[in-house]
């Protein structure tokens, strides 16, 4: 109906564009593997791959494999104790001998068991905003209910003897820091030295550079192998539009995998030249990323072990050959940390990693998104606080947008003064919708007014106030970012609630009566822009109308702090700007909030 006002079709059009476009677009987005990849991995159906276990007396060599695949399960050691679940992580540690890795933003350790990284802190990043919280757990060995680290080797083709899960390396130094590498060897008494050398840079990427000498009479055929295995589903926040799970790039397509979509289809392969794979949380991202030059064959895998859900990503390059005297080596990444804009970029750009930057999920807006990420962190680099920065940043949007939105309310004022006239129109046309309408068209051509020419503005900021949504919810530098008051964080919702007299009774209400002072005041905001809009005549549609400003109210009350800061102060400048128009055109105070 020509009466429908432009606010219901601001709503519809942005809960279509937020809900649609996560829901059926952004999620998963994968290829089938194609016809001719090569069958070197396991089959949907198998367990990981399992290295077999070491007998006694045969230096920690792993049995080589008919069909190499990289392994996932660790077995035990002879002469080590074996690790159960329920174990404490710290008790896990202590069970094997390790390296400790110590630098500005990381904390952790290699353990000389596999050689693997399976203990990794993030030293800037605590748990909670409690001084003494615990800094954010990355990787955990396995035993742990929670186990989650990264391992790489060789799988031989032939006789010869790898290093593997259960192999017992030796380390010429104590510590990996910056520009202070490690070395671990181990020889297989075959005739084949194997070298793994572990460095990291200032944030939160490893290098780990494997060489094997060939000392031996005999030629040897070997894969490099890198893989992420992690135990159990961890708690996602359970949004749309954020993916949560597996992810990778592969030859130049992002792979977006749900978890409970891997474990629909237990596994997918991809054959590529390069990319990256990984398991990413929100904030935090595991990442494989092979030589950029490199062929390799990716796994994304699933499967159960004891009752517990098992995640898997793996890679095995091509096949290379060490001959007799001779040397091979391979060069392979880890990232493991925080998904910071600027230090993902950096790796994009610097190492050449194909699209890195798009493991930090700035949806299908991302050419919008980003800029404006990066004016918000510049703002917040002059002001120091992210809440006044988004209130910066929305009144500089506003601005931008002001011609367009000037004529989306001159419009909505110009109906609104023609209210009176419609409502009249209404009663005298009350059985005749045919003569109402004409008599409705005539009355907006000679007054001059085109009831949809406030849509265009609109429905052109929509991708804006999508791609500045999606900013506030996924950018990891307004975590545990403070506002004023009682916004201690603006990443998590507003912590008051009106059911409690904002604490002044000692009780916690149920989580869906936490309504606080800002989402009370975003509320109020859009219930006051509401008025000023061209009101419905039907009943029905203006009972509706005067309903959605609760229904949000409760709907958002739950969202990061950051983002109904944002609603808030967005709803203010709109409705001040209308105001101001409505003034100018004569219509009084009293008549433009009827």
């Amino acid at each position: 109906m020509i009466d429908n006002r432009n606010m219901i079709l601001a709503v519809v059009l942005s809960i279509a564009i937020l809900v649609g476009f996560e829901m059926f677009f952004s999620k998963t987005r994968t290829a089938p593997p194609p016809d001719n990849q090569a069958q070197s991995q396991q089959t949907p159906g198998q367990s990981p791959v399992t290295a077999p276990k070491t007998a006694p007396g045969t230096s920690g060599a792993q049995t080589p494999q008919a069909t190499p695949t990289p392994g996932s399960i660790v077995p035990t050691v002879p002469g080590l104790p074996t690790v159960s679940l329920g174990v404490s992580r710290q008790k896990i540690l202590e069970l094997s001998p390790r390296v400790r890795i110590s630098t500005p933003r990381l904390h952790g350790s290699i353990s000389l068991l596999g050689g693997r990284l399976d203990d990794l802190t993030l030293a800037d990043y605590r748990e909670t905003l409690e001084a003494d919280s615990k800094e954010i757990v990355m990787l955990t060995p396995k035993g742990d209910k929670n186990a989650y680290f990264a391992e790489f080797g060789w799988v031989a083709v032939g006789g010869q003897a790898t290093p593997g899960p259960d192999t017992l390396w030796q380390a010429n130094a104590k510590t990996l820091g910056l520009d202070a590498p490690v070395t671990l060897t181990w020889d297989n008494g075959q005739g084949l030295k194997f070298l793994r050398t572990f460095s990291v840079d200032k944030n939160f990427m490893f290098t780990i550079y494997q060489q094997v000498v060939n000392t031996g009479a005999k030629a040897a055929t070997l894969h490099p192998y890198g893989l992420i295995s992690r135990r159990t589903t961890p708690e996602v926040s359970g949004f749309y539009i954020i993916h949560e799970g597996l992810i990778g790039v592969t030859n130049s397509t992002l792979k977006e995998i749900k978890y409970e979509d891997i474990k629909e289809d237990g596994e997918i392969k991809e054959s590529s030249k390069g990319g990256w794979l990984g398991i990413t949380d929100k904030y935090w991202l595991t990442s494989l990323v092979p030589d950029q030059k490199a062929q390799v064959n990716a796994r994304f895998f699933y499967h159960k072990e004891s009752g517990d859900d098992l995640y898997q990503v793996d890679y095995l390059s091509a096949a290379v050959t060490v001959a007799p005297g001779a040397s091979t080596a391979s060069e392979n990444r880890l990232f493991a940390g925080a998904k910071e804009v600027s230090v993902m970029d950096a790796y994009n750009e610097n190492l050449g990693i194909d699209r890195f930057d798009l493991t930090i999920d700035f949806g299908w807006f991302y050419f919008l998104t980003k800029p404006i990420f990066y004016a918000l962190l510049y703002i917040n680099n002059v002001v120091q606080n992210f809440g006044i920065s988004i209130i910066l940043l929305t009144i500089f949007i506003k601005l931008a947008f002001f011609p367009l939105a000037n004529k989306s309310y001159t419009s909505m004022s110009r109906m609104k003064k023609l209210a009176p006239q419609m409502t009249t129109l209404r009663e005298r046309f009350a059985d005749d919708k045919q003569r109402l309408n004409q008599e409705m068209m005539e009355l907006y051509k000679r007054e001059k007014v085109n009831p949809a020419s406030g849509c265009l503005p609109i429905l052109i900021q929509i991708p804006v106030f999508f791609a500045l949504y999606k900013v506030l919810f996924v950018n990891i530098e307004m975590r545990q970012a403070p506002f004023f008051g009682w916004i201690k964080d603006l990443s998590v919702a507003d912590p008051t609630t009106v059911f409690n007299l904002f604490g002044l009774i000692p009780w916690t209400p149920p989580e869906v009566l936490m309504i606080g002072v800002w989402p009370l005041i975003m509320g109020i905001t859009m219930f006051l822009q509401q008025k000023l809009n061209p009101q419905p005549t039907d009943p029905m549609q203006a009972k509706i109308f005067l309903f959605l400003p609760l229904m949000f109210t409760v709907m958002l009350a739950r969202f990061p702090a950051g983002l109904v800061i944002y609603w808030a102060v967005n709803n203010t400048l709109s409705m001040s700007q209308q105001w101001l128009i409505m003034k100018r055109m004569g219509i009084s105070g009293k008549d433009a909030l009827k």
